[in-house]
């Protein structure tokens, strides 16, 4: 018996699906994901969404898709809402390669594509990255204990430091009329002939583009990739070690149950890069 996304993407598309198979997903959702081999010699990716807030992210995707079109996506091949929404895009699994490992070239190949996104043109609506309600160091200094409870730093140090943080997280810095993709992770990317495409585009906004560089850099240098210093972002680094301090110490999202340790992992090189910019103690 065909899975229902399966049996949908046939619907949607019109031809018959002969071979079929799930992926297991590097990402931190639950969505469920599927590659499919059509009777005409095509091929799809499949994202299925059930459990909040994946159904509604979905659709946001769907729609950036009405809005963005460039080589640094993939192209939607058709869409089914519902209680169960269903995303089609073409298969990128054959023919891309997933770092990591980074080779020499890949990160260029993904700089290159971001310079490529913050001057596409937006065809319809998407959210202000400076008006969304984005969590930082506003969200730690009302509750610090979630901070507190990853030990990496002591209440001393927040105590000290926090004035400084909030300051410097100022929003007109987010400002911006460019694309911005707003989750540039190595899960969310792939290298295929030389290019850099982006996957997941479920968050994407209008904003200062340099926030796609910074926010990329600290899982960038988990697996093995220069310091976040050297990419000319430095402003933005407030925000990033923000955006982890204020959610590695919260609980875990149902939709999102492994995202939490790293999180914790990204706040680890962020909030050194942020306290190296701002003339803050380390410890």
């Amino acid at each position: 018996m065909k899975p229902d996304a399966v049996a949908r993407a046939e619907r949607i598309l019109g031809i018959d699906a002969e071979t079929w198979a799930r992926v297991v997903s590097r990402g931190y959702s639950v969505n469920e994901h599927w590659t499919v081999g059509f009777a005409d010699g095509s091929r799809a990716f499949l994202k299925l969404a059930s459990v909040d807030p994946s159904p509604q992210w979905v659709r946001d995707e769907q729609h950036v898709f009405e809005c963005v079109d460039g080589p640094f996506m993939p192209r939607l091949l058709g869409f089914d809402d519902g209680d169960r929404p269903l995303l089609i895009l073409e298969d990128m699994l054959p023919e891309a390669r997933w770092p990591p490992p980074w080779q020499p070239g890949d990160v260029d190949a993904v700089v290159a594509a971001l310079s490529e996104v913050s001057s596409a043109p937006v065809e319809g609506e998407l959210p202000l990255l400076a008006e969304d309600s984005m969590v930082g160091w506003r969200e730690v200094a009302e509750d610090p204990a979630p901070f507190l409870s990853l030990r990496i730093v002591s209440a001393a140090w927040l105590e000290r430091c926090l004035p400084v943080l909030l300051e410097a997280a100022d929003s007109a810095l987010l400002d911006g009329a460019s694309l911005v993709h707003r989750d540039v992770r190595s899960d969310n990317l792939c290298l295929r002939d030389g290019r850099a495409v982006l996957l997941d585009w479920n968050h994407a906004c209008i904003g200062n583009p340099a926030f796609d560089v910074a926010f990329w850099l600290p899982s960038l240098r988990l697996e093995g990739g220069p310091d976040p210093a050297t990419f000319g972002v430095d402003e933005m680094a407030v925000f990033v070690a923000g955006f982890f301090a204020a959610q590695a110490g919260l609980p875990a999202p149902e939709g999102a149950p492994r995202v939490r340790s790293f999180q914790r992992a990204q706040l680890e090189v962020a909030l050194p890069w942020a306290s190296s910019t701002l003339g803050l103690p380390l410890r």
